[in-house]
């Protein structure tokens, strides 16, 4: 069986991409590779659409989430929260092991967190230093309103840090526009790559604090160390140079299509997803649902992990279930990465099958028509 993968990340990556890391490895402080690595950093000042440098660090995202917390706040300081899913409470983690000193701003999973919610945590406490939020939370199918929150922080001395690691390249993310100070991304999700870099960028407001701050904890992601070489086109460790190079042929596939049309592409595909889901007779579980992904509650009567296994079994689709209490209880259906509205279809219509043969009452081909007629339109 044909295996096709439409998880939330690590996302289908193009064929290109995957033969340049078939290639021999090279050595990582040569100018070819210092050249390879300066495309890739002004590329992705085009997809984060910033003025400001980006720091490639080899991680995963969760690095760079690091590099946001250990770089900004000394043991104490305040720190607002926004969390309403579970990479919400991976900055919980993370600001609680560097000692934070943590205001929550909580909304119930499936729901997003109302940026007049902030604002009022703001006013009640005006010696906060950086607001922590998420654009794509991947656990539940949320799209935060991040251009709101920035306009309510930027009035204040606080920064705003964005996880935007499941969400820049398939939603709209305007890192200086909407006034983000610290914006963290991966290379697994729309970026088209396999996990292992980490990206960031860094407002002029964020290097302020960064550079005053005299209790970075942090060696490898001390995000001072990067800044001085970036006008050396390197890194301060050895990077993942394979990595790197590939990511430069994603990157210019992204530059070629437009990071406009990369955006109506992905939010296309995702109101014909929801569209079809509708359809189905099935529901959405996000109250605002973003375009990186679309999450569905598991029906009355249907073993959802079960359903999920049987797709992947008898079809080769590989969705994602939920995460810790919501396991069994929603599936996860991206449509971001090297994938296209035909991809997609496909998935739909093995869905449909698997629940025909569960029991699951519905009209075969409900959902793929659904689909066709909102891409049509």
């Amino acid at each position: 069986m044909k295996p096709r993968l439409f998880t939330p990340g690590p996302t289908p990556v193009p064929e290109e991409t995957l033969l340049e890391l078939a290639k021999p490895v090279t050595y990582h402080r040569t100018a070819e590779q210092k050249a390879a690595l300066n495309e890739v950093m002004e590329d992705l000042k085009y997809v984060f659409q910033t003025k400001n440098p980006v720091i490639v660090l080899t991680s995963s995202g969760t690095g760079g989430m690091e590099a946001a917390v250990s770089n900004v706040l000394a043991p104490g300081q305040k720190a607002i929260l926004l969390t309403a899913g579970r990479w919400g409470e991976r900055w919980r983690g993370v600001l609680k092991a560097f000692g934070a000193n943590l205001v929550i701003v909580e909304q119930p999973y499936g729901s997003a967190v109302d940026p007049q919610l902030l604002k009022e945590a703001l006013e009640k406490n005006p010696d906060t230093v950086a607001v922590y939020a998420t654009l794509s939370e991947t656990s539940t199918g949320v799209g935060h309103d991040i251009e709101a929150y920035g306009k309510i922080v930027a009035g204040t001395k606080a920064l705003l840090c964005v996880d935007s690691i499941s969400g820049l390249g398939a939603m709209v993310c305007k890192t200086d526009e909407w006034q983000i100070d610290i914006n963290v991304s991966g290379s697994q999700k729309a970026l088209m790559m396999p996990p292992g870099l980490a990206y960031v960028s860094v407002s002029d407001k964020a290097w302020k604090v960064i550079e005053s701050n005299t209790a970075t904890r942090s060696f490898y992601f001390d995000l001072k160390r990067y800044k001085a070489k970036i006008a050396e086109n390197d890194t301060p460790f050895t990077p993942a140079n394979t990595l790197i190079k590939a990511q430069r042929l994603s990157l210019k596939r992204i530059r070629a299509e437009g990071i406009e049309n990369l955006w109506a592409r992905h939010a296309k595909m995702a109101e014909a997803t929801r569209a079809a889901i509708t359809a189905m007779g099935l529901k959405l579980f996000a109250q605002r649902p973003n375009n990186a992904l679309t999450v569905i509650v598991v029906p009355e009567g249907i073993d959802g992990s079960a359903t999920l296994k049987a797709l992947e079994k008898q079809y080769g689709y590989k969705l994602a279930d939920g995460q810790d209490n919501l396991k069994g209880q929603i599936w996860r259906l991206s449509h971001m990465g090297w994938c296209d509205p035909f991809d997609v279809l496909g998935a739909l219509s093995a869905l449909e099958l698997t629940l025909l043969k569960s029991g699951f009452k519905l009209e075969p081909g409900a959902g793929v028509a659904a689909f066709q007629k909102k891409l049509a339109s």
